[in-house]
């Protein structure tokens, strides 16, 4: 059996490459640049091909002998509905069996372009005859790893809206760990889950969790989004809508794929401050 994994160097889709290889898989990476290729090779995969997701012959080769597909869209992709779109029929005329789709929690959201861009690509999947498993992850612990510099050096955790939102969040390596089950195993056929740790922090009580692991004070702080200059129209109604409304879902799903507790923020932030995230 061999699994493509899609986007197999992004800092969170490539979680899933080594999930994959520790569970005995055949892992194709599918990378966008020639220089990405020994990065995912050591990452576990068997081989790794460059091609790109807009081109149909060029996803013809990529999805060439391919037993079951991990698709994860590059976040804010212009036009990503019709990408996905074209992901799925690729692996339709390919045969591939089975599909694995690390979608959002709560697609349904249609004011938000990142969210129902994706429930369009799961329409798309229900549609065909494929195998399937929809990954519904919410935010990512990850997304601390490109702030942390700026918080040791400032004493300050700043996001662009409420410091006042909660939002429920998730390591995206359990997140990996669940789809390595759902490429590798039939339990997780035709779900459609919900993945979350536990906890419903808002920007203060994550600043207060951060301060004290580094036994220093954090403050939160909201940034100003027009300091950020030209950002994609819907990454600005994105922040519109976490200004008002986080996104909160439940662990027990994950809790029950795992065996086991999701990873805590906690624990991700020790390895931050350890230098080991």
């Amino acid at each position: 059996m061999t699994i493509l994994a899609i986007g197999a160097a992004g800092a969170v889709a490539g979680l899933v490459v080594p999930a994959l290889a520790e569970r005995g898989a055949r892992v194709r990476g599918l990378v966008r640049k020639p220089e990405q290729v020994d990065q995912v090779r050591g990452c576990g995969a068997a081989e790794v091909t460059v091609g790109d997701l807009r081109d149909r012959t060029s996803l013809d080769q990529v999805f060439r002998d391919i037993d079951a597909v991990f698709y994860i869209a590059p976040a804010f992709l212009p036009g990503e509905a019709e990408v996905g779109k074209g992901v799925v029929d690729a692996a339709i005329r390919a045969g591939v069996r089975r599909f694995v789709f690390s979608s959002v929690i709560h697609p349904v959201l249609s004011g938000l372009v990142n969210h129902a861009a994706k429930a369009v690509v799961e329409e798309a999947v229900l549609n065909s005859t494929l195998e399937y498993t929809f990954l519904h992850p919410t935010l990512y612990f990850q997304n601390y790893a490109g702030l942390w510099s700026t918080i040791i050096k400032t004493g300050v955790l700043a996001e662009p809206w409420s410091a006042d939102t909660r939002f429920t969040r998730v390591d995206y390596r359990d997140v990996a760990e669940a789809a390595a089950i759902a490429l590798t195993e039939d339990r997780l056929l035709y779900g459609t889950f919900e993945l979350c740790s536990a906890g419903n922090l808002n920007r203060k009580e994550v600043a207060a969790l951060i301060g004290e692991v580094l036994g220093r004070e954090i403050r939160a702080e909201t940034s100003d989004p027009a300091a950020l200059g030209d950002i994609p129209k819907p990454m600005r109604t994105m922040f519109e809508h976490y200004e008002h409304r986080g996104l909160l879902g439940s662990p027990l799903t994950l809790r029950a794929i795992l065996g086991r507790e999701p990873r805590t923020l906690r624990a991700y932030i020790k390895e931050l401050a350890a230098g080991k995230a």
